[in-house]
């Protein structure tokens, strides 16, 4: 128990160094990416630097698989130089089971990332967004789903359009039982239209069953009008509503059963956001599944040679996982697998063949 300990604590120091290695790489690539982004009269180095402290933890969360099977390399390798594998064999002590410590610490600190680490990011995605968007002076989103429904928000030269929808068709394009409230550019209600339903057609909402009442009388029902067909003017597009749903990642992992819940009562598709969901709770298996595949490459004595090629090839492994990741991620999305499979099978396979490849070294 304490040479696992012991095992499981190098590795934890090591995945330490090396995340605080990248996390200042990245740090450093964006602020001069934000800098290049922004005109230096929009945002100084101080902006730059608190957009780039709320971008870093995203990138850094992405490639935690990569900091895995780094620090495992760092973890063999120092092993090896020691001789304190070859100890530990001589002992009667297996490489495999010597594993156990790190496998362990690799579950764990998955574990704590989804559970802690991903709402986190969440966080600082969504702020990240808003800042950058207030920079800019553009509109962050358009788009919000709760239980109430779908809310949408345009703008116009003669002011803002607030939409409210029961739901939606799988598309977006296609709204039921709307609301359309429109205010002038000093936020006035001056206009509220109650509809059956309504089509984003390029340019325009094309509104059917619609029931007008304008606001700036004393008596709005009084003046209340009946269309069979109503066009309001449109510069929203299906891509941009699209995009005011955010990425998945940007929805903590607390929150997006509930908000999977709340996009398909509104009528879209939550596939991708399904998929997200699973592949976030396979994350601590893919860790372990990245720790054995460095494992397997440099758990070697250190007289033995290609060292460095052994490392190359680790690296290479790591970088097809992550390939074969991403491929199911995309295949899931597109619904041409099951999720679980897109979510499951990459950790698993990677797993499968790691230890594969330390039964090959280990028993020959």
């Amino acid at each position: 128990m304490r040479l696992d300990l012991y095992f499981a604590r190098r590795w934890l120091k090591a995945f330490a160094l090396v995340g605080a290695a990248f996390f200042g790489f990245l740090l450093l690539v964006e602020i001069v990416e934000q800098i290049r982004r922004f005109d230096t009269s929009d945002i100084g180095l101080s902006e730059a630097l608190e957009l780039a402290l709320l971008a870093a933890p995203g990138t850094l969360y992405g490639i935690l698989p990569l900091i895995a099977l780094l620090a495992t390399l760092v973890l063999c390798l120092g092993l090896a130089r020691s001789s304190e594998l070859v100890i530990v064999r001589a002992a009667g002590r297996s490489g495999l089971v010597s594993l156990l410590g790190p496998v362990a610490a690799a579950l764990l600190l998955g574990v704590l990332s989804v559970a802690a680490l991903n709402p986190i990011v969440a966080a600082t995605s969504l702020q990240y967004d808003l800042t950058a968007s207030r920079y800019a002076g553009a509109e962050a989103s358009v788009l919000t789903v709760s239980a109430e429904g779908l809310w949408l928000r345009q703008g116009g030269s003669e002011g803002q359009t607030v939409i409210r929808a029961a739901r939606a068709g799988p598309d977006g394009t296609r709204l039921y039982q709307v609301s359309f409230l429109t205010m002038n550019a000093e936020g006035v209600p001056v206009r509220r239209i109650e509809a059956a339903q309504a089509q984003l057609l390029p340019g325009a909402w094309e509104i059917t069953d619609a029931k007008l009442w304008p606001l700036g009388v004393s008596n709005p029902e009084s003046a209340a009008e009946l269309r069979d067909r109503l066009s309001i003017p449109s510069e929203l597009t299906i891509d941009y509503i699209r995009e005011g749903f955010g990425a998945p990642s940007a929805v903590a992992i607390w929150e997006l059963g509930g908000f999977i819940a709340q996009l398909e009562a509104a009528g879209f598709s939550a596939r991708q956001h399904r998929v997200w969901l699973q592949r976030e709770l396979a994350l601590p298996l893919f860790l372990a599944a990245m720790v054995l595949a460095g494992a397997g490459f440099t758990m070697r004595p250190a007289r033995l040679a290609r060292t460095g090629q052994m490392v190359l090839l680790a690296i290479l492994f790591g970088f097809g996982l992550f390939l074969l990741r991403n491929l199911a991620q995309v295949l899931g999305e597109n619904g041409q697998i099951p999720i679980l499979l897109a979510a499951w099978s990459p950790p698993l396979v990677g797993m499968l063949a790691a230890l594969g490849l330390l039964l090959h070294m280990e028993e020959g």
